[in-house]
């Protein structure tokens, strides 16, 4: 699959991250079915329905790639998966059961390991991310394609972080220091990567949580923009882990060293 494939496949799922966007808007102004999975998590009728609509179309496109859902058992226990998709239907469901606004539509195509593309979309904010490529980062404004550009709001002195808490552990405060961050900002769902990616943000680090359903599209559309991923040895994010469970992270944008 080479990079026009890849642009193709992309462009031909933003209409689909739009309309999902919609129906969960929808479902949640009607009153969401919520339940608590196993693992003591809230999921709701809006992120299984966003889930069917995603899955539908990514498999009409790429037929013969497997998709690897948060909201699904399928394809989950297929080892050394190097090709494949990752979905995370809604990302931030406590934002989205609460009528808050941060939570994100999710969908990460890997390839050979390494995120190739990838689409987020914010509908309460009404904010589509996506990426196929190195400089090859985008969102779309007012139906409009705009390149993501982290150096327009940089400013060296005054370096802001989002972070997935208020509370920031030591580990985490002592790279802060490392990285001359100044302040930080709580941030919950995948938007954290694309306001990085669009020079909003300066960066983010993260201990071991959560899955690589909740990082691939936005790995992909960071890294597109020209900014980095690692892990807090500086190791390379790959996919496909036992349990794909994520690593340590660091999050930079290409103006931090």
């Amino acid at each position: 699959m080479n990079q026009s494939d890849i642009k193709k496949i992309v462009e031909n799922l933003i209409q689909t991250f739009l309309n999902a966007g919609k129906v969960s808007l929808d479902l949640r102004k009607q009153g969401l079915i919520k339940e608590t999975k196993s693992d003591n998590t809230p999921v709701s009728n809006g992120d299984l329905e966003v889930n069917k609509i995603l899955t539908k179309k990514i498999s009409e496109l790429t037929p013969n790639i497997p998709i690897i859902s948060e909201e699904a058992s399928e394809n989950k226990s297929i080892n050394n998966l190097e090709n494949f998709w990752l979905i995370d239907p809604i990302d931030g469901t406590y934002d989205y059961i609460n009528d808050l606004d941060e939570f994100t539509i999710n969908a990460g195509l890997i390839i050979q390991n390494k995120p190739a593309a990838g689409l987020i979309y914010a509908p309460a904010k009404n904010r589509m991310f996506y990426s196929y490529g190195e400089d090859l980062s985008f969102e779309l404004i007012n139906g409009e394609p705009i390149k993501l550009d982290h150096s327009k709001n940089f400013d060296k002195n005054e370096i802001k972080f989002v972070s997935y808490s208020n509370k920031i552990k030591p580990e985490i405060n002592e790279i802060y220091k490392k990285l001359n961050v100044k302040k930080y900002v709580r941030m919950k769902s995948s938007l954290k990567f694309c306001v990085i990616a669009a020079g909003e943000y300066d960066g983010y680090v993260a201990e071991p949580r959560a899955s690589e359903w909740d990082i691939a599209a936005g790995h992909a559309i960071l890294v597109h923009s020209g900014g980095t991923i690692t892990d807090f040895d500086g190791n390379e994010i790959l996919y496909g882990k036992k349990d794909f469970k994520n690593p340590s992270l660091i999050l930079k944008s290409k103006n931090i060293k």
